[in-house]
């Protein structure tokens, strides 16, 4: 079920936060853009679909019928009820789509071979951080749907503390490449929304907001080998955070600052919807 509706534009925090907010970046590798015909490869077998999530996004696109899914990589969140056109520039996702997937156009965001108002919806599911132009991209999406356009993304500002602060040197070069969802909103233009997703504590996907109460998870380096940040800061980086976390789980500090968040079955952080109807 979708959480709060945080605001509505016609242009388009969690109460936790980390002593200090997000450190600066201090070191000396510093990467933007993530290789998915490397870094994608066994993607499919490590991110699922929540269901929950994918509830949230079908409600979104309402009754459409026909709806394109850009940035679609191997096919999470693609709704099975509706006839799908995906869109995917990378050949290593592409290849991991099940057989019964939707059809998937090997071009970017950025230029869709769509005539205008061509599909009833369309959707992008965590993916416009990695799009080159994302005000291009978007504003694609908008040309092409005739009814809503469904964003599925983070507004990292609003992840949990403890995640903000261990994870702080990558979020550092995350961040900008996200953009707020009040920016991905006034890109889209028409009638925007922005609606909050809960995160189950059992959440199947695998981004890292998904352990949210699950830490150990993120001592996984094949967990972590699903989630693009970590390509962002390089060896070096990744290792002195994960060993930070390692010690405090095994001292007991991660417990006895955060533990209580082991009994909840949900939290209310950084997913989000970016919804535009048509002005």
């Amino acid at each position: 079920m979708v959480g709060s509706v945080r605001r509505t534009s016609r242009r388009g925090r969690s109460t936790e936060s980390a002593e200090g907010g997000i450190p600066p970046y201090r070191y000396g590798r510093r990467v933007t853009r993530v290789d998915y015909e490397t870094h994608g490869v066994g993607y499919a077998g490590r991110r699922r679909a929540d269901p929950r999530i994918a509830a949230a996004i079908a409600g979104a696109l309402g009754d459409a019928r026909t709806v394109l899914n850009v940035g679609a990589g191997a096919g999470s969140y693609e709704p099975g009820d509706r006839w799908v056109l995906a869109v995917e520039p990378s050949a290593t996702m592409r290849g991991q789509r099940p057989g019964d997937a939707a059809p998937a156009l090997a071009c970017t965001a950025e230029e869709l071979p769509l005539d205008d108002d061509s599909v009833d919806a369309a959707m992008a599911c965590v993916t416009i951080h990695h799009w080159p132009d994302r005000a291009r991209g978007l504003a694609e999406l908008r040309r092409v749907a005739r009814g809503p356009v469904v964003i599925f993304t983070f507004e990292l500002d609003e992840l949990i503390g403890w995640q903000r602060d261990y994870l702080g040197p990558a979020l550092a070069l995350e961040i900008p490449r996200f953009g707020t969802c009040e920016e991905v909103a006034a890109e889209l233009g028409g009638v925007t929304r922005i609606e909050t997703i809960p995160t189950p504590a059992d959440c199947t996907d695998g981004f890292f907001e998904a352990f949210w109460n699950r830490p150990e998870a993120l001592l996984d380096p094949t967990v972590r080998a699903s989630q693009s940040l970590w390509q962002l800061v390089g060896p070096e980086v990744e290792e002195e955070i994960v060993g930070r976390l390692a010690a405090d789980l095994e001292s007991g500090r991660w417990d006895e600052e955060h533990g209580a968040l082991r009994e909840r079955q949900s939290y209310e952080g950084s997913l989000r919807l970016v919804i535009s109807d048509p002005a």
